[in-house]
């Protein structure tokens, strides 16, 4: 299914562009940092009621 003449096509060529998309995402997504959530507001404020 994917050789030469597929990627010729229109279809081939859409494919090819969201294989590099999905690559690029995936490459900056690694690069996020990912940082301590903070509280919920309604639990700060469950507790600050109790």
């Amino acid at each position: 299914m994917y050789d030469k003449r597929f990627f010729r096509t229109t279809l081939g060529k859409a494919a090819m562009v969201s294989i590099v998309a999905m690559a690029g995402f995936a490459l900056l997504s690694s690069h996020v940092t990912l940082t301590a959530p903070t509280p919920p507001l309604a639990f700060t404020q469950l507790v600050e009621i109790a």
